[in-house]
């Protein structure tokens, strides 16, 4: 014991103590307690030391492990020697026993036992058993499985009271062994919440390196209720990633634009003013005259509009239409029966092989045209569902509900309407995912837009009235809402547009690009040589010219081609890379406002609200890292697909069953509100209830 290797994190005392020179606190016991002081195992009956470091503990983790491996191995020999002196006297007492291919039924018989059996005397080494707090599957397994529990906690912004939950406890009983605790709701909180954060601000302090070259955008993600409170989420953007900078509270500002102008500003001069590219906005809230503000005292810095958010609004105008809507309410009678009736959904599942009929996506509009193609695809199984011997013979096949579905399945004109519909919003779905997820598509948004136009035009090339009708909607908020002449430039720097023959508008898209160079070169000296260089860039020279620059024009991004390939000329590369390098949407991932409402909620503590605040950073952050790594392929989260959710929305008009409406469904349409524990009607106003619902049966 005078030799073992904690000793030199401690000095021993007289009487059996020592006294740890990290903590300094005096541990009666001797070296055994000493170590469970420094290993933080719990359930030991000593106090864990909270300034030993993580090298140090694991070391002695692995040291009482090593001794306890090696008490059960010295119990298994003593328990084998034992045997060894009393099996074989029993065995040799025992008559001799005739062969038989059936199991013996006798307890007193017990089978000859080899000599062989007891030569060696060396036990294997011991499985593993799930009891003891040191004993467990890999080194340093404390330290490692608290981490995983608290990422687990603060990605699904779980509650920390569940850590002390009892069925918590035996949960980790289970999984990791007996004795092992967790992090308590304590440790959630005041330990590796900051350690969590300072990960988090660590990386984004590598990300933020990177901006002197690519530049970044900064995106205002804006949530309101009836206008009575109004938060934006602050989140930065470039190649390298994107992490969530801050919430503010704009509800005073919101008619007060020279307040709105000084949160945006406060943000500009955090990021850097050299480092923005530009500001992206979604519509929830009216920011008045801020952009031109903002573009004007800033000179290099853009503001452009969401463009997940305008095309959104594109397919929302195409739900409208009387024909669409008329395709789209008969459609719901069919996911409505489906999903009200358990039997029937999982027939549906069975025909269609566990696939869902019903598609969520990030926004109604979304939902109705993603659910519209399934029910499309899947229509011939449906129908073959609904007349098969199985269904048939079912008490559901004579319900009013049950023959309306298969009068609309038998509807070939209706079906003709919903492929015409599938048709002609498939571009624009198209656009919503290559613009959202965080993609930098800013390069690539004017010319799918051209491509949605031209698809409209070729699909109704014989219906001029219906191309008008869909026409007038791209067109209106293309060039009213989401055009902006930071895509034209981007896409005049991309070489995929630049070197097509077969793009006609180039003269266009050139024009608006002059308007750029104009802004960003604010300086004579900046000006010099621009010229020649955008010859050798149109002309294709230089290193604009070679084999490995011209293969790399359609399979690399914008803001990498320049990079790599931009050297010939490099005032103009630095412009190209910073402006190719952008996204063009607020939608990197899927939200939720829960966390955020709850630290800005009135009922709350400076102390509480600081807490949450730093939960909120940590959890969005972590969500978009998840995110950045599923699609760089690192994780695979989800099917990929930016617009669609991985569950359905069980309050969806899809699935919601509108003929029996109740007060729980009511609810379920404000989680957001409801998860921060303030039921305050005033936030909600009139919106819960609308004009069709009745309530409790007045």
């Amino acid at each position: 014991r005078e030799k073992d290797a904690c000793w030199e994190y401690g000095d021993k005392l007289d009487g059996n103590r020592v006294r740890c020179r990290f903590c300094h606190k005096v541990i009666n016991g001797g070296i055994s307690r000493f170590k469970f002081h420094l290993s933080q195992i719990p359930s030991k009956g000593v106090n864990p030391c909270i300034k030993v470091t993580d090298d140090v503990r694991e070391k002695v983790i692995a040291l009482i492990e090593a001794k306890e491996s090696q008490r059960e191995l010295e119990l298994l020999k003593r328990k084998r020697v034992a045997e060894l002196s009393v099996l074989p006297k029993r065995t040799r007492e025992l008559p001799s026993q005739p062969s038989s291919p059936g199991p013996s039924t006798s307890p007193d018989i017990i089978p000859a036992v080899e000599p062989t059996q007891f030569i060696c005397l060396e036990a294997p080494a011991p499985v593993p058993r799930v009891s003891g707090a040191a004993v467990k599957l890999r080194p340093a397994p404390g330290l490692e499985a608290e981490r995983c529990i608290a990422e687990f906690f603060f990605e699904n912004k779980l509650d920390y009271s569940i850590a002390d939950s009892i069925s918590c406890r035996h949960m980790l009983d289970t999984l990791v062994g007996q004795g092992f605790r967790g992090p308590s709701a304590a440790v959630l909180k005041t330990k590796w919440l900051p350690k969590l954060k300072l990960e988090v601000l660590q990386r984004t302090q590598e990300i933020q390196k990177d901006w002197v070259t690519t530049g970044c955008t900064i995106l205002a993600d804006s949530w309101t209720d009836n206008k009575l409170k109004a938060l934006i989420n602050f989140s930065v953007s470039s190649p390298l990633g994107t992490f969530f900078l801050k919430t503010v509270d704009a509800s005073a500002h919101i008619k007060n634009y020279r307040g709105l102008y000084d949160l945006f500003d406060e943000v500009i001069q955090e990021v850097g003013p050299g480092n923005v590219v530009q500001i992206i906005s979604d519509r929830n809230i009216n920011y008045g005259n801020i952009d031109k503000l903002i573009m004007q005292n800033y000179n290099t810095i853009f503001w452009s509009p969401c463009a997940s958010f305008c095309v959104n609004a594109m397919l929302d105008e195409f739900s409208k239409i009387d024909w669409v809507n008329q395709c789209i309410c008969q459609a719901q009678t069919i996911t409505r029966f489906v999903y009200n009736n358990n039997w029937v959904l999982d027939l549906t599942r069975k025909c269609m092989e566990g696939q869902e009929l019903v598609c969520s996506g990030i926004t109604k509009s979304v939902s109705d045209f993603l659910t519209l193609q399934s029910l499309l695809r899947h229509r011939s199984k449906l129908k073959q569902m609904f007349h098969g011997s199985e269904y048939v013979s079912s008490s559901y096949a004579n319900r009013s509900l049950s023959i309306s579905c298969v009068e609309i399945l038998n509807d070939d004109e209706l079906w003709r309407a919903v492929e015409e519909i599938a048709a002609v919003s498939e571009p624009l779905l198209r656009v919503m995912r290559d613009v959202s997820g965080g993609k930098a598509a800013i390069g690539y948004i004017y010319e799918s837009m051209t491509k949605v136009m031209d698809s409209i035009r070729t699909y109704y090339i014989m219906d001029e009235g219906k191309c008008k009708s869909f026409l007038d909607i791209v067109e209106h908020k293309w060039q009213t809402e989401l055009h902006s002449p930071l895509h034209s430039a981007a896409a005049f720097l991309n070489p995929s547009i630049q070197y097509n023959p077969e793009i006609k508008n180039l003269s266009t898209i050139k024009e608006e690009f002059y308007t750029v160079l104009d802004k960003v070169l604010t300086a004579p000296d900046q000006r010099q040589g621009i010229t020649l260089e955008l010859y050798a860039f149109c002309k294709t020279q230089g290193m604009f010219a070679s084999n490995i620059a011209k293969e790399a024009r359609n399979n690399t991004s914008p803001g990498i081609w320049w990079e790599q390939y931009g050297d010939s000329a490099p005032a103009l590369q630095h412009i190209a890379v910073r402006i190719a390098s952008q996204v063009c949407s607020t939608l990197t991932f899927q939200r939720d406002w829960s966390i955020i409402l709850q630290s800005h909620s009135e009922k709350r503590n400076k102390l509480d609200k600081e807490a949450l605040g730093d939960q909120a950073y940590v959890h969005y952050n972590y969500n978009l890292t998840l995110h950045s790594e599923s699609k760089t392929g690192m994780k695979k989260k989800g099917d990929g697909d930016p617009i669609a959710l991985d569950h359905i929305d069980m309050t969806s008009p899809w699935v919601e069953d509108s003929d029996s409406p109740n007060f729980t469904q009511w609810l379920d349409r404000f989680p957001s509100a409801l998860d921060g524990g303030d039921l305050n009607t005033r936030q909600f106003g009139g919106s819960i209830f609308g004009t069709n619902d009745n309530l409790f049966n007045l």
